[in-house]
């Protein structure tokens, strides 16, 4: 299996804990990203994703100042809808679990921590990261779409020379749009229609979309754009 490069964001507002988790973090994961409270939190996020560098993991406390862990999750995943979460908080909250329970959450620790539990679930949510990160390579349902980008139809993943695109949403919806009319020219109109479902939505808030998930695939871009017309992926390389 191929070598993998592992992230993750920890946001922790007490430095005990932080220094604690972060610790042990580093001897499990390639690199680790530390925020004091949400806000911190939620600011890195949105500078990797800018980048196109995303947490492969964001590790939070739920209780901290300026914004808590719950309002920085929910921020998240509008950028992010597949982020994978770990909490951290010094009580289980009922109200708190009902609102995680739908989410990406790969554990739970309780403060004060358990050493050994806690290094079974990070080593654990490793094993989940890299598997994300690795597709099939004989897989029918991978559609090549050129050289550097393949398209997984079980998963409804993007893969950028082997390792996941992260696409929010509408992204994501879009590119469904095109996979699954390869080789047809996709009006606006349809996009709208399809991923808004309002034919009428503002012209710019297409194309903000579209170019974001352009701008992630600008080193070997498979949409075509058809001035006046719309978009198509043109070509698809044979699927062996």
């Amino acid at each position: 299996m191929q070598n993998f490069k592992t992230r993750v964001l920890l946001v922790e507002d007490e430095d005990l804990a932080r220094k604690t988790l972060s610790f042990y973090l580093n001897n499990i994961f390639d690199e680790v990203v530390l925020a004091k409270d949400g806000a911190e939190g939620l600011a890195a996020v949105k500078q990797n994703f800018q980048n196109n560098e995303n947490f492969d993991l964001v590790i939070t406390d739920l209780n901290m100042p300026n914004v808590n862990g719950m309002q920085m999750i929910d921020e998240i995943l509008k950028l992010l809808p597949n982020q994978r979460f770990i909490i951290v908080s010094a009580h289980k909250n009922e109200e708190d679990l009902l609102k995680l329970i739908n989410l990406r959450v790969s554990g739970y620790f309780v403060k004060p921590l358990n050493i050994d539990n806690m290094m079974d679930m990070l080593q654990k949510a490793k094993e989940e990261v890299i598997q994300d990160k690795q597709p099939k390579t004989k897989n029918k349902s991978l559609i090549p779409l050129n050289n550097s980008y393949t398209f997984d139809l079980l998963s409804n993943k993007l893969y950028h020379d082997n390792l996941i695109v992260k696409l929010s949403k509408k992204e994501s919806e879009i590119l469904d749009v095109l996979i699954k009319n390869l080789g047809t020219l996709i009006p606006v109109e349809k996009f709208k229609e399809i991923v808004w479902n309002d034919v009428n939505i503002n012209d710019s808030s297409f194309r903000t979309v579209m170019k974001r998930l352009k701008d992630k695939i600008k080193d070997d871009d498979f949409i075509i754009s058809h001035k006046g017309y719309g978009y198509i992926i043109e070509k698809v390389l044979d699927n062996k």
